[in-house]
């Protein structure tokens, strides 16, 4: 008689697989067309989404112009289906749905940007994914926006399925979002 071992876990270059996948607190939050978003919009596809700013001078528009060439390659193999990517600001002063409308297309035109009706909002937002947010002033008067650094994997019945960490490079996300579904089906 022959035993079957449960299924090893996929093991990730930049995070870790939750299993099982962890259900999402409710959020509202507004897109860069100004239109509402929340929980509904994550089902039905895979999403990555990542928390940053556009005044970002390193992180975000890295990790942004990354994911973009991840999209492209899945887009290419077609073996897996492209996730839509969510770029959730963490200044909601400056990011306003238009800003944000002008800013994100720049990476690829079917990114996502979020934001919310204020700073305080956002932040609440942020604390329920764990993502730390400080806002730093400067001499000039202007501010920067420390942040945590994360890509959440939502699955498309909108429950969390892995965090990733980094560091992201084409290669290690491209893998470990094709392990990711694959350890899903």
């Amino acid at each position: 008689m022959r035993f079957l071992s449960p299924k090893t876990p996929a093991v990730l270059a930049t995070g870790t697989l939750l299993a099982p996948a962890r259900p999402l607190a409710d959020f509202s939050l507004i897109d860069n067309q100004g239109r509402p978003f929340g929980p509904a919009n994550l089902r039905g596809h895979w999403s990555l989404m990542f928390f940053g700013y556009t005044q970002c001078p390193d992180f975000c528009p890295s990790t942004l112009t990354t994911l973009a060439a991840v999209e492209k390659q899945l887009r290419a193999a077609k073996a897996v289906a492209p996730p839509q990517v969510i770029f959730v600001s963490v200044d909601a002063k400056r990011d306003t749905p238009a800003q944000l409308n002008r800013y994100v297309p720049n990476f690829d035109p079917d990114f996502v940007g979020l934001t919310a009706a204020d700073q305080a909002g956002i932040e609440a937002i942020a604390r329920r994914w764990g993502i730390a947010v400080a806002i730093q002033s400067a001499a000039n008067g202007d501010y920067i926006v420390d942040h945590s650094e994360a890509i959440f994997v939502i699955d498309p019945d909108g429950n969390l399925a892995a965090i990733l960490t980094g560091p992201f490079t084409v290669d290690a996300l491209h893998s470990d979002f094709r392990r990711i579904v694959t350890a899903r089906l």
